[in-house]
């Protein structure tokens, strides 16, 4: 079966066990699984435009946590993998711990070096090394519950930012916690990204600004992680009983 499958990870870590993160064993084994089954690793934006094989996974990382440039950045060079990063651009090289709604309560625990960003040099060897790297806007809000002249603003000053430091156009942006609707779509395009991702895998008509992922989380069982992205049920999500299918407990 032909697939284009788009997982989204987060941080990776042997010892926190926020949802947001994978233990590195997890992740390694995800990883070879794609392997084993014939996948060809692809940027995101490749993978929307022209996938290059008919098995094609996009492993992408939304938040730009430091470990993943630690842990994963050299696991999936061993593996011959690239990646997808989106980086929140307000965060990068800066000494505090990465703070928003969903992660902010880490904050002054054992786990709080865990929130650390990684710099625009890190950013940029990963670049070098065949990833892309996209916009997570610029302080991570929920983009539906700002202003309109907020949104733009977010999503243009990222924009520019990261094409700055990158020394190339940034095309791509993840929306934060997934969170869009059509006058978010409309923003992003008016602020010059060609594609962005959501956290929603059932989307029966994805669009480049609107392309579904599979978010992968601490919480997944082996099994679940599996099914999750398995060709089949990603089958099942892309069609008109999408909702449905996410609606059931453990997928």
């Amino acid at each position: 079966m032909d697939h284009v499958v788009v997982p989204c990870y987060h941080a990776v870590s042997a010892s926190w066990d926020a949802d947001l993160s994978v233990t590195p064993e997890r992740l390694e084994a995800q990883l070879e699984r794609f392997r084993r089954r014939g996948y060809r690793p692809a940027r995101f934006s490749e993978a929307i435009e022209a996938p290059p094989a008919p098995r094609t996974v996009a492993i992408t990382f939304d938040d730009a946590f430091r470990s993943v440039y630690d842990i994963a950045f050299p696991l999936m060079q061993r593996l011959g993998m690239t990646g997808t990063m989106f980086v929140p651009t307000a965060w990068p090289g800066r000494d505090e711990p990465m703070s928003w709604a969903g992660i902010d309560h880490w904050s002054g625990g054992p786990h709080e070096p865990e929130l650390a960003c990684m710099s625009w040099d890190q950013l940029r060897e990963l670049q070098d090394a065949g990833w892309e790297i996209g916009a997570h806007t610029h302080t991570h809000p929920h983009l539906t519950e700002i202003d309109d002249a907020t949104l733009a603003g977010e999503l243009e000053r990222a924009r520019q930012i990261c094409t700055d430091r990158m020394g190339r156009p940034c095309a791509s942006l993840a929306y934060p916690y997934g969170d869009y609707d059509e006058r978010v779509v409309a923003a992003a395009g008016a602020a010059g990204f060609t594609y962005a991702a959501t956290l929603k895998a059932s989307i029966p008509d994805p669009r480049p600004l609107a392309w579904p992922r599979v978010g992968i989380y601490y919480g997944d069982a082996d099994w679940r992680s599996r099914l999750k992205l398995s060709p089949v049920v990603n089958s099942l999500r892309a069609s008109r009983l999408g909702d449905a299918v996410d609606r059931v407990r453990g997928v």
